[in-house]
């Protein structure tokens, strides 16, 4: 079909059974490795023009990413980013679902050269790894925020899933550097084969690169910083990994710490990320795109710790269809246990029945749990507004900045 559109090469895993004439044939191991590689080649390996720093992890990868464009561009720089959410060629901004296949990646980061661009930040998922869509491209540099179960209807197992996010350490070339959460136990698996220079951050164990939250507001916490305090727009202990991992990357990318700090103090969250509403009447809704039990829980012991004793707790919580399924029991206990009410709806059912995802997740309930399931999402989330009293909290998991 390919010669026949006009096609005048073609790169194959395996060679047809008839050859046609004046087609230039090469067969290769992988077409999506030498895809990849042929369009770097093509667009003139932009990557190398650019300091190209990709972020990889289970949960932290978009807000990472995200504030580190952030953080450079108020540095004074010209950034690029590309994300699940979006990527931005310096102010110009685009919507985006995923990770860009190999010819489009490079199409947006020779754009990104010609626009004067200097760094790129890239949110890397396990899915491009495995398929190779980041083959050929030249990393600066890499981070690794956590890794917790996830994507298992994909990589099958969690060593499978270990090993994908590997890949983007073990393909760093020894100039580049390679900074992992010290705090993570599968933290050392991912650069036990890494050429790069691998440097630490943490907030428990001893790292490279040292945070302890000092106190945490509802509009804020205190952070210090290797020894360094500073006041940010962030809560939870998970955005305190996030806000570090990104001050240890500028610092790796040479910028001067005062700045960084400084320009860290200014910054805000990243949409559906501990996204927070009041209502007229004191009611507190925190929207945030936790879709992993880890995530969720992370969410609900940040929120327990601000809240006090007198203020309710409703959680709004799907799992979504034609996905992991395992943790669809897991995420319903998760929301019980840590909620005065949960609120068990629908998150994108995709091809499967609503109320089958539903009754997965009740699985993970048992006689004592307080809980409602409301197909409807929307549904959903009106009922636990109209529960919630003045000062209770409703936090809406799982979609995030989807609108």
């Amino acid at each position: 079909a390919a010669v026949g559109a006009g096609a005048v090469a073609v790169v194959c895993e395996t060679m047809p059974a008839r050859l046609a004439e004046e087609v230039a044939y090469l067969r290769v191991a992988d077409s999506s490795v030498a895809l990849g590689r042929m369009a770097s080649a093509f667009y003139g390996d932009p990557s190398r023009s650019l300091r190209l720093v990709g972020v990889t992890g289970t949960n932290g990868k978009t807000t990472t990413a995200t504030l580190l464009y952030r953080l450079f561009r108020s540095l004074g720089y010209k950034v690029g980013l590309i994300s699940t959410v979006t990527y931005c060629i310096d102010s110009d901004r685009r919507e985006t679902h995923t990770t860009p296949d190999s010819v489009r990646l490079n199409r947006m980061m020779a754009e990104m050269v010609d626009r004067g661009c200097e760094y790129c930040f890239m949110e890397v998922s396990s899915h491009s790894l495995v398929q190779h869509r980041t083959e050929g491209l030249h990393f600066a540099g890499a981070v690794f925020t956590n890794i917790t179960h996830d994507h298992l209807d994909y990589h099958h197992t969690f060593a499978e899933y270990i090993r994908a996010k590997k890949m983007l350490f073990d393909a760093l070339g020894k100039e580049a550097f390679a900074l992992t959460n010290a705090d993570d136990r599968n933290s050392a698996v991912m650069v036990q084969n890494t050429k790069a220079s691998v440097r630490t951050y943490g907030l428990r164990t001893m790292a490279d690169f040292r945070c302890r939250v000092v106190e945490m507001l509802l509009d804020g916490m205190q952070l210090d910083l290797d020894g360094r305090e500073v006041w940010v727009k962030f809560l939870g202990r998970f955005n305190a990994y996030n806000l570090t991992a990104v001050y240890a990357t500028a610092l790796l990318l040479g910028a001067d710490r005062d700045e960084v700090l400084r320009t860290l103090s200014g910054l805000g969250p990243v949409d559906g990320r501990f996204e927070s509403i009041r209502s007229h009447d004191g009611v507190t809704a925190i929207v945030d795109y936790a879709h992993t039990p880890d995530a969720l829980q992370n969410v609900i012991d940040t929120i327990d710790e601000i809240r006090g004793k007198d203020r309710k707790l409703s959680v709004v919580v799907g799992c979504g269809g034609n996905r992991d399924r395992t943790k669809r029991p897991e995420m319903a206990r998760i929301a019980a246990d840590g909620a005065d009410l949960a609120v068990l709806t629908s998150d994108n059912p995709r091809k499967e029945d609503p109320e089958a995802i539903l009754a997965e997740m009740k699985a993970g309930l048992d006689a004592s749990s307080r809980y409602l399931c409301i197909a409807d999402r929307r549904e959903a989330i009106k009922a636990a507004v109209a529960l919630a009293r003045p000062g209770d909290i409703v936090l809406v998991a799982g979609k995030g900045h989807e609108t």
